[in-house]
């Protein structure tokens, strides 16, 4: 009988664990310089806790969420989210939907977002500069 508490205890201790969801906004960044905008998006997703014990997509809903919005407008991070979850019940089982919304962006990579320069000396030793 001890091992069988023992074990029941081991299992609801470990019971279900998920990774936090970040929205990653690096600091300093200048929109048209560092990254584009794409516009607004939303993502949602849903999770069932089975019998109120079972957890069906529970983890995983909250990423998923945040890729579809990403991903309905081929960016690459989601700026200014704003979240809302909402729950229903039923005999069985209790949902939640997960919404987010947000502005997605594109990263632009070093030289793609700005004309290279080139600098020429003309006969009186002043220096030019060109765009391509």
């Amino acid at each position: 009988m001890k091992k069988i508490t023992a074990l029941l205890c081991g299992v609801l201790l470990a019971g279900c664990s998920s990774m936090p969801v970040t929205f990653q906004t690096p600091l300093n960044q200048v929109e048209g310089k560092d990254y584009k905008v794409l516009g607004e998006s939303e993502g949602s997703s849903v999770g069932v806790m089975l019998f109120n014990i079972i957890p069906i997509n529970q983890n995983d809903r909250f990423m998923k969420a945040k890729d579809e919005a990403i991903q309905k407008l081929s960016g690459d991070r989601l700026i200014n989210p704003s979240i809302e979850e909402r729950w229903f019940w039923a005999y069985l089982f209790n949902g939640y939907i997960f919404t987010v919304k947000g502005t997605v962006v594109k990263d632009l990579t070093q030289g793609s977002s700005t004309p290279e320069i080139k600098t020429n000396n003309d006969t009186q030793g002043k220096t030019i500069n060109e765009k391509n």
